[in-house]
């Protein structure tokens, strides 16, 4: 048998099929392959990860992958899960919730300038992830001594950012439903003051910052429309041609497909939409 084959030239054969799963609530979706199994999503199954085994959910059930995916490197779901790997979860949550309040505990002792969020043990219990943020470095030889000592198993420090502390706690935003990234938002994305400029948002830090303290995710959901609606309007400072007279734009009215003209002379102001404009003329 040929090792080399591209699994897509199945010959008539059925294609491997892949499915989508995420290892976390909200969390990352990741795919595997789906080794013949019949899921569907919300099942729970359990996968090879990068730490290990892990319990995961299916969010995308099984279907043909992108030619553009390398099959030979995807892992495979080793199994759907069974009851005995929920009761292992369960008691992997408990010691989570003893591990957290010991690694509060232990770090309020030794006076170290960071604040846990966050415990996760490994399936088979053997190694406890703690998550933390500081702002400067922190020196936690000590405290990884003191939680080995009490809790018997390989300890992990990993220092996280403020968007992924406020996912993992989740809270209420403005305005009024549960955050984005705590209830939907698999990925965060760069967002940036321009975003809330090219929108005529006011350049308020407290109204522009979310939960975390950083820029509000939602700051990019309407971007890429803004920046469509500003190419058919003329620019900022810009002489035009329009039905109304001809003047200066002071403003654009993103959202009405208008703008607001300085006419010259003693014109005063008047507001010209796209039809009324004539033709552009240059300064």
């Amino acid at each position: 048998m040929n090792q080399d084959r591209d699994p897509f030239e199945s010959g008539g054969a059925e294609l491997p099929k892949i499915v989508g799963v995420s290892l976390r609530p909200v969390g990352r979706i990741e795919n595997y392959l789906a080794g013949g199994l019949a899921l569907r999503r919300g099942d729970r199954v359990l996968v090879e990860s990068d730490a290990g085994m892990r319990l995961g959910t299916v969010e995308i059930e099984p279907h043909e992958p992108a030619r553009t995916l390398d099959l030979a490197a995807m892992r495979r779901v080793i199994r759907p899960a069974t009851d005995d790997d929920f009761r292992t979860e369960s008691d992997n949550l408990t010691r989570e919730d003893f591990a957290r309040r010991l690694g509060v505990e232990k770090i309020r002792e030794r006076g170290l300038a960071m604040k846990l969020v966050n415990v996760d043990y490994s399936f088979d219990g053997r190694k406890a992830t703690f998550y933390f943020t500081a702002e400067d470095r922190v020196d936690f030889r000590n405290l990884v001594r003191d939680l080995a000592n009490v809790l018997n198993v390989r300890i992990e420090m990993k220092q996280i950012r403020a968007r992924d502390e406020t996912k993992v706690i989740g809270a209420v935003g403005p305005c009024g439903r549960e955050l984005c990234c705590s209830s939907w938002l698999r990925d965060f994305e760069a967002v940036t003051v321009k975003m809330a400029r090219e929108q005529g948002l006011a350049l308020n830090p407290s109204r522009l910052a979310g939960m975390c303290g950083r820029l509000k995710c939602c700051l990019r959901y309407e971007y890429g429309t803004y920046l469509e609606l500003k190419r058919n309007l003329p620019g900022i400072g810009k002489r035009v041609e329009s039905v109304k007279g001809d003047g200066k734009v002071l403003r654009q009215n993103v959202l009405k497909q208008s703008v607001t003209l300085q006419l010259e002379g003693e014109g005063g102001m008047v507001e010209a939409t796209l039809e009324d404009l004539v033709a552009k003329r240059a300064e």
